[in-house]
């Protein structure tokens, strides 16, 4: 009975022992640990977990920090009034992207040359100065996509252009509003913000948004916004008519697919290197550079679609021609900077919850309200192959 008891009591030892080792390794943090980051060092952000979508470790950040080169420097480091602010916390209603969605655009091979220009190509620019959105228009609306509905866009937008542009805006509304813009084109522009992670940004509220969207991260005024329209490479482009709505890119890019994916990511000095689903990495002295292609082919009647595309689709990519039934229009391409630091999980886009910040929901949204004699002269411009502003 001794041994067999002593068996028993030996058997019973020996499970608390492994079931006090297990408790120690699974253990909650005590309050206020910081966050375990298991992504791998920023010095080989190529080999990564991309189901990794945990907090960037804030030591790291704040060791980044202190170290910023020049380049890095933030333009605005406060950002938008109730654009965050870091609290130490980590959370429901946080998201920051993974490491693996990061690259050294230095790996990246140059892309294909978009198509030569042929007899009669509309070789001119013109170019609409807008700002930078220097006036922190800002809201998680879309009156395109979603109108009539506040926080529709579920992310940020910077708004330059039409200084009335929310989810009720309407022709009317458009037409008799300020605008940022020089020779009064009342156009709205606007993509969504880019942000700052520290690695213990807490939930975003103001300008409307929801904190349970997980858009950490302070708000970036971009270095640089170029807004510009282009020909086309098979010959002259017609007026686009006032009210016209484009999208370009697919805000959910993520879970739909990628067959609507127009987001191109690179960096001042390599810009004939495109990331479509990374974030860049850029070296020292270039800045991060988002490039938003609009669709240019119209329809010549509908100023809108039920799904916001068909009626203003992007020509042919091989050789820049409007398919039959359809007619060129001015390319808009908005081209945004940004000073960031060129680590992983520094910088992110705002996006839905659900498509987890990724780079390839890039998008953008458009509205033509320039006048009638400004438009005019654009295309005289672009079709006489000027360059004009």
């Amino acid at each position: 009975m001794l041994i067999a008891l002593l068996a028993v009591l030996g058997s019973a030892g020996t499970f608390v022992s492994v079931t006090g080792n297990a408790s120690a390794h699974n253990a909650t943090p005590p309050s206020g640990s910081p966050p375990v980051d298991p992504s791998p060092s920023p010095s080989s952000p190529s080999v990564t977990d991309p189901t990794d979508n945990a907090p960037a470790d804030a030591s790291t950040s704040a060791s980044a920090g202190s170290s910023r080169t020049p380049a890095d420097a933030p333009d605005d480091p406060a950002g938008p009034a109730g654009s965050g602010s870091p609290s130490g916390s980590t959370g429901p209603g946080q998201s920051v992207p993974a490491a693996g969605d990061f690259a050294d655009i230095r790996s990246v091979r140059p892309g294909p040359r978009p198509p030569r220009d042929g007899p009669g190509a509309s070789t001119g620019t013109f170019t609409s100065d807008c700002g930078r959105n220097e006036e922190r228009h800002n809201n998680p609306d879309n009156f395109i996509v979603t109108p009539g509905v506040r926080n529709g866009a579920h992310h940020l937008h910077d708004y330059v252009g039409n200084r009335s542009t929310d989810a009720f805006s309407t022709d009317g509304s458009l037409r008799t509003a300020g605008t940022t813009c020089a020779g009064g084109d009342k156009s709205a522009y606007f993509w969504p913000v880019l942000r700052r992670l520290s690695g213990g940004d807490g939930p975003s509220s103001g300008n409307g948004q929801d904190p349970a969207d997980g858009n950490v991260g302070r708000v970036l005024t971009p270095s640089s916004v170029s807004l510009t329209f282009r020909g086309s490479p098979a010959g002259k482009v017609a007026a686009m008519p006032e009210g016209l709505r484009a999208i370009t890119g697919d805000a959910k890019a993520f879970t739909n697919g990628t067959a609507n994916a127009r987001a191109q990511w690179t960096c001042t000095g390599f810009e004939d290197r495109r990331l479509a689903d990374k974030y860049p990495l850029c070296p020292g002295g270039s800045r991060a550079v988002r490039v938003l292609d609009f669709p240019s082919c119209w329809d010549g009647t509908n100023k809108d679609s039920a799904n916001h595309r068909t009626h203003l689709v992007f020509p042919d990519r091989a050789s820049g021609r409007c398919s039959g039934g359809t007619k060129a229009v001015p390319q808009l391409q908005m081209r945004l900077t940004y000073a960031v630091t060129p680590r992983p999980r520094a910088f992110a886009l705002d996006s839905f919850p659900e498509q987890l910040r990724k780079p390839v929901t890039d998008h953008a949204d458009f509205a033509n309200f320039m006048p009638r004699d400004l438009m005019a002269r654009a295309v005289a411009c672009i079709n006489s192959g000027r360059r004009c502003r």
